[in-house]
């Protein structure tokens, strides 16, 4: 059969039982004429259509429903008409509880062949679309009623749809979370059916019966939940603090982190922004002279018992005489097992010295450990000592120590306890592409000389590394260096 038979019994299949058959003749023809259309064009994509950018911008109250869920899940919205696609992926993210770690796509319907918009991720796969990035609120909903798509996790399939309730004169000073019902699913557990059956169990006080059939047992079930989730369990205040941090954008960082944040963005992923947007990210970045004498107390432990110098063993590492003295004044030895006067055996120690070391506080000429002239300048001034270890940091020589000393930064920056520390790093490391060899431990380890300060600055040779809380001294000193540098006043 030829290109113009097929096109002929497809526009016949088309018309068939239309009328009057006048008609059929004439498209027939015409087609004919011109041949037929080429297979990409039948294949492609419909545009979304948007209305025109209002001249007065309004706001909006909707209702976001997670599709599928029995009872439903949702959230009650108040949200400036112009919000960008972009700023409502990430209203939606927060509001709901979801992670971002998906792929997602806004349609201009509720039905799946709606059209859509492309995310620059999709635009360098090659795909070819209306990019979200510049598209308003406003242009794809305007009266009550009216109904926006949004798909998230193309895996597990979360569908959700925004519908227009109410049309506020005013817009929202920012997006508002003000009402909504139940636990947002955990990530990757299967879509609706798996959330079916999490639910289930966890609603029945965890019955073996109905336990899961994708989890071996119910110890495996608990350890891959995250921590009290419970299905029934939403919490307003904490929904709209989440917006809160979204609409606050991120606070203003050097050069460096700046670029990763937008190697992020790049690549739909607004997981660094979103962590120099929270609250403490943009506190000051002072902190008294009590609090700098209390910060570097290990520094100034170890720059006053090195003294003028020290001679290495043969080996290399400090007199064991002094690695006592050491971790005695530190802390050290309060929870060290063993004697602790061998500093290859007592790594704490060890780590204060390299650490000092790459901070240029103390160097090795001829097998001699000496403070450097920066060093002996500031080993007795709290606020001096503290003012060169901001001056110093981030610390290492490769690529990943950069990368993990910058997050590091804006971690503890940004006010996270520091019991979620190496998780939080461990988790931007990965999203920026950095992996492991193990097999089943793929993470990147947090650990990195930035971190180590860190550490050292927040009490860690005092505590055996188990630092809990927030040190508010410890954030400001890392703002200080995330910060960027003041212009110079005119």
């Amino acid at each position: 059969m030829t290109d113009e038979d097929d096109a002929k019994a497809l526009v016949e299949q088309l018309l068939a039982g239309a009328s009057p058959p006048a008609e059929h003749h004439v498209l027939l023809s015409a087609l004919l004429k011109t041949g037929p259309p080429p297979m990409g064009d039948l294949l492609e994509e419909p545009r979304p259509e948007m209305l025109a950018v209002p001249d007065i911008t309004r706001g909006f109250r909707v209702r976001l429903d997670l599709r599928g869920t029995k009872p439903p899940v949702w959230r009650r919205l108040e949200l400036p008409g112009d919000l960008t696609l972009p700023g409502l992926h990430e209203v939606i993210q927060a509001a709901m509880g979801w992670t971002d770690s998906h792929l997602h796509r806004f349609r201009t319907g509720v039905d799946r062949r709606s059209p859509y918009f492309v995310t620059g991720f999709d635009l360098t796969e090659g795909e070819d679309g209306v990019l979200e990035d510049d598209v308003r609120l406003d242009q794809l909903v305007a009266a009550k009623g009216d109904r926006l798509g949004y798909e998230y996790d193309f895996g597990d399939d979360w569908d959700h749809v925004l519908t227009v309730e109410e049309v506020l004169d005013a817009p929202p000073s920012r997006p508002r979370c003000t009402g909504g019902r139940l636990a947002c699913p955990p990530e990757d557990c299967g879509g609706i059916g798996g959330h079916d059956q999490l639910a289930q169990w966890v609603r029945s006080g965890h019955d073996d019966a109905l336990l899961p059939p994708v989890f071996e047992d119910s110890t495996q079930a608990h350890m891959w939940l995250p921590p009290d989730w419970h299905p029934d369990a939403f919490d307003l205040n904490e929904a709209d603090d989440a917006l809160a941090i979204v609409s606050a954008g991120p606070a203003a960082v050097t050069e460096r982190l700046g670029a990763m944040v937008e190697r992020l963005h790049q690549q739909g992923d607004p997981s660094l922004r979103l962590l120099l947007s929270r609250p403490a990210a943009h506190e000051p970045v002072g902190i008294s002279d009590e609090d700098a004498a209390r910060l570097t107390e290990t520094y100034r432990i170890f720059l006053e018992t090195i003294g003028e110098g020290v001679k290495l063993t043969q080996a290399g590492y400090l007199p064991p005489a002094m690695v006592e003295t050491l971790a005695e004044r530190t802390g050290v030895a309060e929870w060290w097992i063993g004697k602790a006067n061998r500093e290859d055996l007592t790594w704490p120690v060890h780590q204060v010295r390299t650490t000092a070391r790459a901070m240029g506080l103390v160097t090795v000429r001829k097998g001699r450990l000496a403070p450097t002239v920066a060093g002996a300048r500031v080993r007795d001034n709290g606020r001096a000592l503290w003012q060169h270890i901001v001056s110093r940091l981030p610390l290492g020589t490769k690529d990943i120590d950069h990368d993990a000393g910058w997050l590091a930064l804006a971690v503890v920056g940004s006010g996270v306890p520091a019991a979620g520390w190496a998780s939080e790093i461990s988790d931007v490391l990965a999203r920026l592409g950095w992996r492991t060899h193990h097999p089943v431990y793929w993470l990147p380890p947090a650990h990195s000389p930035t971190l180590l300060v860190l550490e050292f600055l927040a009490g860690s040779a005092r505590t055996s590394h188990r630092l809990t809380g927030v040190d508010a001294a410890v954030a400001a000193t890392a703002r200080a260096v995330t910060s960027p540098p003041r212009s110079p006043a005119r």
